[in-house]
């Protein structure tokens, strides 16, 4: 099992549980964005710069992760894409994706987004907690334990 991290706006202190739990249970982790981004020395974690584009980094995401692979995301398109191949979805904030919560997720984000199309102000995403920070390293244990 691999993890697989939508890195172009994962938020550093996500990266650095993702390299600690990495490296601590020798688990294959591989980074992807659109820009460089420099990543410890390590055997199992790696970084792949991909083109500059709309989706690229995501598309390079659903075509290498396997069935029961992790995948790190904000991204609820890039998400529902690898449920759909069977994968672990895990958001940067601690949440679960699953086959029964992602099309009421994909419903809310395009609620939103015709929201905000509309001229209506919705706000910003607020800063990573220390709560969200506790989520996602128990989430990502949890699935580490599992597939160790």
């Amino acid at each position: 099992m691999k993890i697989w991290v939508d890195a172009d706006a994962c938020p550093v202190v996500i990266k650095e549980i993702i390299f600690r739990a990495a490296e601590r249970t020798n688990t294959p982790t591989t980074l992807l964005a659109n820009h460089y981004l420099k990543t410890p020395p390590s055997k199992v974690i790696s970084f792949v710069q991909v083109s500059t584009g709309f989706d690229v980094a995501d598309d390079e995401i659903v075509k290498r992760a396997d069935k029961g692979d992790l995948v790190i995301t904000a991204d609820i398109p890039l998400a529902a894409e690898v449920i759909e191949k069977g994968c672990i979805a895990l958001n940067p904030r601690g949440e679960l994706y699953s086959a029964s919560n992602i099309k009421q997720r994909l419903n809310m984000r395009d609620f939103m987004d015709t929201l905000r199309s509309s001229g209506i102000e919705t706000g910003g995403v607020p800063p990573i907690s220390q709560s969200d920070r506790q989520a996602f390293a128990n989430n990502l244990d949890k699935w580490l334990a599992k597939n160790k």
